[in-house]
């Protein structure tokens, strides 16, 4: 029987060659992604082969991670126990530990899908599917999103507070925390998941999750961060912008 061919990550510039199946990153694990974080598992995901495809599985027991292929078409949500068969040539996975931001690829050298692009077609708002963003709730994500954005990719970095991004869009923070609860209600309500949890759930993990999600279906991209110049009109009583028609 012919062996699976292995794949490779790419993590912070450095390519990584899978020497073993399974091969299991985290903290402390075959592939060390950060050993002074603390908020990260031992073992967080695994990779491993069955049947001719490679898995991609969360055996972490709290943290989360987001899928994409390199084009930002698909999107997968991989909570702990959760499974993922890799079937593109590059799939990006990002995930968030404490205050840190985390971003590989995995690349398989003999993949069972290529992907294309389509041509776009028509024009107007912004859109994810059926979920449209008004302009101050694209720069609420773009304030949150900023440093990854700025990053060079593949990189670590650190994702504001609501505090913080708030004063970056010169708001009030009622009025920032009142927006990323309705943007975050409206992509729940289309799908996203993560986005609302239970009563445990941390506000850091939100405000990852959503990071994650609109960078993965280029919702946002570096492009866009001239938006968070743009002073728009409205005070902290009006949130009629946020609301679907």
């Amino acid at each position: 029987m012919t062996s699976l061919p292995h794949p490779e990550i790419d993590f912070c510039g450095s390519v990584i060659a899978i020497d073993r199946d399974p091969f299991v990153l985290g903290r402390d694990a075959d592939m060390v992604i950060d050993d002074d974080n603390r908020h990260l598992h031992r073992h967080f995901l695994r990779l491993s082969s069955q049947q001719g495809i490679w898995l991609l599985a969360n055996v972490g027991s709290q943290l989360s991670a987001t899928a994409s292929d390199r084009e930002g078409r698909l999107e997968a949500y991989l909570a702990p126990g959760a499974v993922l068969p890799l079937v593109f040539d590059e799939t990006v996975v990002r995930f968030t530990a404490g205050p840190t931001t985390y971003e590989f690829a995995i690349r398989l050298p003999d993949p069972a899908f290529v992907t294309g692009v389509a041509e776009p077609g028509g024009s107007g708002d912004t859109t994810v599917g059926r979920v449209s963003m008004t302009p101050d709730q694209l720069r609420l994500i773009l304030a949150l999103a900023e440093p990854v954005l700025r990053g060079d990719g593949r990189a670590l970095t650190t994702l504001p507070s609501n505090a913080e991004a708030a004063q970056r869009l010169d708001w009030k923070i009622t009025r920032f925390n009142r927006k990323l609860d309705n943007v975050c209600q409206k992509l729940s309500a289309h799908g996203v998941r993560g986005l609302h949890g239970g009563p445990g759930q941390l506000a850091s993990s939100r405000r990852a999750r959503l990071v994650e999600y609109a960078i993965a279906v280029r919702m946002i991209d570096r492009d866009d961060l001239g938006l968070l110049d743009i002073v728009t009109a409205g005070d902290d009583s009006d949130d009629s912008d946020d609301v679907d028609g």
